[in-house]
C-alpha cells in the first residue's frame, strides 16, 4: 500500500481555479494588511481622514479615499481644500453622484479643530502615507484583476451553475468553494467527508464516561473563512437558512456555533446536489424549518 494520500484527480480547469481564488482571496487580506497600516498612521497625526471615511463601504480601501489622501496627505493641505477641487477628485475617483453633498461633508470634517504636530513632523508623515497609498493602489488593482479573472475561469466550469444556486454563494465565494472542494467527486466518499475536511462537523473525544463534542481546529482554514461569509449571507437570502440560524440560538449556540452549523447543513446539501447534478431548492432543503409553525417560547397570552 502508498503509505501517501493520492491527490485527487481535478480537472484542468479547477485547478486553474484553485489557483486563481486562492490568489484572490490572498491579494484581499493583503489589500487589508495595508490598509490597516493606513489606518494606524492615520491615527498617529490625521484623525480628520480616519472621522472622513468611517462607516463606509470599503473604508480606506475605497476609490474616492484613496484620491483624496493623496491629494492632501497631511491635515493642513486637507485643510486648504476648496469645495471645487474635493469635487474634482471625487469624479476623479469614479463617483457618480452627490458630489455637492460630499464634497461639503468632507470640507466640514477636514477644518474641524484637531490637535496637529509640527509642520516638519507632519509632511514627513505625509510622505509616510503617500508611499503607504501607492501600495494600497497597487492592492486594490490586483485584488480587483484577479477577482475578474477568476470569475471568468468559474463561470465556464459545469458545476458553477450549482454552486451560484446556494444562497449567499456570489462568483467568488463559490469559486473558493470550488477551488476547496474540486470536481473529483470520488475524493470524499460522503457528505460527512467534506464537512470534516472543510472543518464544520464537530469533532468527538469520548474516555469512559466522559464525552466531549467540539469544533475542529485542523481543518481547510481557506474553506471555513470562505463558509463563515456564505453562512452569514445566507441569513437574508434564504428564509430557510434564517429559520435554521435562529433555531439554533434559541437552543442555546453563540454566533459563531449557529453559523458553523448551519454551514454544515449547507455543505450537506452541496454534495448530494453536485451527485445527484441538481439545483438548490430551497423548499426541499429547509421544508421542516419553512412548514412548521413558529415558536411561541416566552409569549403570554391573555385570557
Amino acid at each position: 500500500m502508498h503509505p501517501h494520500r493520492p491527490l485527487p484527480a481535478d480537472s484542468e480547469l479547477a485547478q486553474a481555479i484553485a489557483v486563481l481564488a486562492r490568489a484572490q482571496q490572498d491579494a484581499v487580506w493583503s489589500r487589508q494588511q495595508v490598509a490597516n497600516q493606513v489606518r494606524s498612521l492615520l491615527r498617529e497625526y490625521y484623525p480628520a481622514a480616519l472621522h472622513a471615511f468611517q462607516g463606509k463601504e470599503g473604508g480606506l480601501t475605497r476609490a474616492d479615499a484613496r484620491v483624496i489622501l493623496t491629494l492632501a496627505p497631511t491635515p493642513a493641505k486637507a485643510a486648504r481644500l476648496t469645495l471645487a477641487q474635493i469635487r474634482a477628485a471625487l469624479k476623479r475617483s469614479g463617483r457618480t453622484r452627490s458630489f455637492d453633498t460630499e464634497a461639503e461633508r468632507l470640507r466640514t470634517v477636514f477644518r474641524g479643530e484637531y490637535a496637529h504636530h509640527l509642520p516638519a513632523v507632519e509632511n514627513a508623515f505625509g510622505q509616510q502615507l503617500l508611499a503607504l497609498l501607492k501600495q494600497v493602489d497597487a492592492a486594490c488593482q490586483a485584488a480587483d484583476d484577479l477577482a475578474t479573472a477568476t470569475e471568468a475561469a468559474f463561470h465556464q466550469h459545469a458545476d458553477s451553475e450549482i454552486l451560484l444556486s446556494f444562497p449567499g454563494l456570489g462568483p467568488q465565494l463559490a469559486a473558493r468553494d470550488l477551488a476547496e472542494i474540486g470536481d473529483d467527486r470520488t475524493r470524499f466518499a460522503d457528505a460527512r467527508a467534506l464537512k470534516s475536511y472543510a472543518g464544520s462537523a464537530p469533532i468527538t473525544r469520548a474516555s469512559g464516561k466522559e464525552r466531549f463534542v467540539g469544533r475542529r481546529f485542523v481543518k481547510n482554514n481557506r474553506h471555513m473563512r470562505g463558509g463563515f461569509l456564505r453562512a452569514f449571507s445566507a441569513l437574508q437570502a434564504s428564509p430557510g437558512a434564517n429559520a435554521h440560524y435562529r433555531r439554533r440560538r434559541e437552543h442555546g449556540d453563540w454566533h459563531n456555533a449557529a453559523q458553523r452549523h448551519l454551514l454544515n447543513r449547507f455543505l450537506g446539501q452541496l454534495h448530494h446536489c453536485l451527485k445527484a447534478r441538481q439545483l438548490f431548492d430551497e423548499e426541499c432543503a429547509f421544508a421542516p424549518l419553512l412548514f412548521s409553525p413558529a415558536p411561541t417560547v416566552g409569549v403570554r397570552v391573555r385570557a
